[in-house]
């Protein structure tokens, strides 16, 4: 049974064909589009796939995007199932007050990283961040209770605010330093540091209210500029989206097969 994983985020589709709807299934193929580039998908990379055998998806770039996909899947007869934050799934229970206004990239995040640290160990308390075009910071009990989050704005979207809300500043190509010493500097040291210290103080708040040392694993695309700068000590995963689809695809799918 070959799955097709998508994650449609705020820039970028990146998708992933495997062997089967379980973690750790050998990936067929895999790729990633711009969200502008959606069009014509099918006939590019699509078009020398075989047909999956069940596909899900998480998706945070509105209605007009999704049905943009979902077009592009119509050479496939496959149905289009994209996830819904719950109350509970896959061992992680949503403490929102909303439960399904959680942001699906949020819940199946958390569900990847969770999956992720019982399959190395004992269950512990977790802090799970993405850094993308927004920034979410996710706090987790060992029982696997999701206790509330942090959104903030990526790299990006601070540097663009800066520049149009301040005289004379222009969206820079920095570096990040402990006393920077030139505007470039200063904006890219700024932003870097501002993310990491709302991650540091969700660390702070896990740590006091568990009892426990977190478990921290970050990801996202531009998770790789944060890493050196954090306080804690993080695992930097490629994709926790990809890794809680397959957890979830394998409880909706492989065990009712």
């Amino acid at each position: 049974m070959t799955f097709l994983a998508i994650d449609v985020g705020n820039t970028r589709l990146k998708w992933a064909l495997h062997s089967a709807p379980l973690p750790g299934s050998a990936v067929l193929a895999h790729g990633v589009e711009f969200l502008e580039n959606i069009e014509g998908i099918a006939e590019r990379s699509w078009s020398s796939l075989p047909a999956p055998d069940v596909m899900l998806g998480c998706i945070v770039a509105g209605e007009a995007v999704k049905r943009r996909v979902q077009q592009e899947m119509e050479l496939w007869d496959v149905d289009p199932n994209w996830v819904v934050a719950s109350t509970q799934e896959a061992g992680v229970t949503n403490g929102y007050d909303h439960p399904t206004r959680l942001g699906p990239d949020r819940w199946v995040a958390m569900i990847g990283a969770r999956h992720r640290m019982l399959a190395k160990g004992p269950a512990q308390p977790m802090v799970v961040v993405m850094v993308g075009t927004a920034v979410t910071v996710e706090a987790m009990d060992a029982s696997g209770r999701f206790l509330g989050g942090l959104i903030l704005p990526g790299h990006g979207i601070m540097l663009r605010a800066l520049e149009t809300g301040t005289a004379g500043l222009h969206v820079p190509t920095g570096e990040v330093r402990e006393f920077p010493t030139n505007t470039s500097d200063a904006l890219t040291s700024g932003g870097t540091f501002a993310i990491a210290g709302a991650v540091d103080c969700m660390v702070q708040h896990v740590r006091r209210h568990c009892g426990a040392e977190p478990v921290c694993m970050m990801t996202g695309g531009a998770g790789w500029k944060m890493a050196p700068n954090m306080s804690a000590r993080f695992e930097l995963v490629e994709s926790l989206i990809f890794d809680g689809l397959l957890v979830i695809a394998q409880q909706r799918y492989a065990n009712s097969a």
